[in-house]
């Protein structure tokens, strides 16, 4: 047998899927618009470091190496003299832990990386660059370099902001409820709308989802228990409708075969 004919074929679809420079290029300037919500984000967690007594040069390491907003900003509200590493660990990993299914659901593109591209990939996946590919692939988009140009473009933008707010933190104190921080939120709410697949689909995952979340952090659950929680009961019930439609689906064929 020759090594042309014992070689794996791909699955059909998977073999069209590409990574160019364009397709790079198209991702960060896709990502521009995202700016507006990841800048003033930025600016509180360099403002917090700051705080907190890290150095220019530690907060922005930080910001290059962990690239996660959220987890940051908790392992920032638990630093302390000395510094609970092992917490801070567990606590960045919890909060992260929802990368898993993210680069589940985008297997189509990533199984088909090798190297700097894919370790490239994945060390800029957020959820902001997952929405939008995720919108991207259901249109019929096969340029895996999307993605990593949306990681890139956000992460230029994250690792300046967050520096800026050090240099800043002297002179600006932002107080707890200030708009700013909504900033992140909104930018969030904005890529839901192009996830949004109708009612039938996604309202009973979405209301499942924010309503334990609700209710874990009312019943004083730790950060970021509630967050967690609410991600699990939306996945599940998603899931199972996912698999239902998927099972009735496969009757209907049944049945007219």
């Amino acid at each position: 047998m020759s090594g042309a004919a014992g070689a794996r074929v791909p699955p059909e679809g998977a073999r069209h899927i590409v990574f160019t420079r364009a397709g790079v290029r198209r991702g960060a300037v896709a990502s521009l618009p995202l700016w507006l919500g990841m800048v003033p984000f930025g600016l509180v967690i360099g403002v917090l470091a700051d705080a907190k007594g890290l150095s220019f040069a530690e907060t922005v390491l930080m910001s290059a190496l962990v690239f996660a907003g959220a987890a940051q900003l908790l392992v920032l509200e638990l630093w302390a003299d000395p510094v609970p590493i092992m917490a801070a660990i567990v606590a960045a990993g919890v909060v992260n832990i929802r990368m898993a299914p993210q680069g589940a659901a985008l297997a189509g593109w990533l199984d088909r990386l090798r190297g700097w591209r894919l370790w490239g990939t994945l060390a800029t996946l957020v959820d902001h660059s997952f929405a939008m590919s995720v919108q991207e692939q259901r249109r019929g988009g096969r340029d895996a370099g999307y993605l990593l140009g949306i990681g890139l473009g956000l992460w230029v933008s994250w690792v300046a902001t967050t520096g800026i707010g050090h240099l800043a933190g002297s002179i600006v104190r932002v107080p707890p409820g200030h708009p700013l921080y909504f900033a992140s939120v909104a930018a969030f709410i904005s890529i839901l709308v192009g996830l949004w697949r109708g009612p039938r689909v996604d309202l009973g995952p979405w209301v499942v989802a924010g309503l334990v979340a609700i209710a874990a952090q009312r019943m004083g659950w730790p950060v970021p228990l509630p967050l967690l929680a609410g991600t699990f009961a939306g996945a599940a019930l998603g899931a199972w409708i996912e698999l239902r439609g998927k099972a009735r689906g496969a009757a209907r064929d049944r049945k007219r075969g």
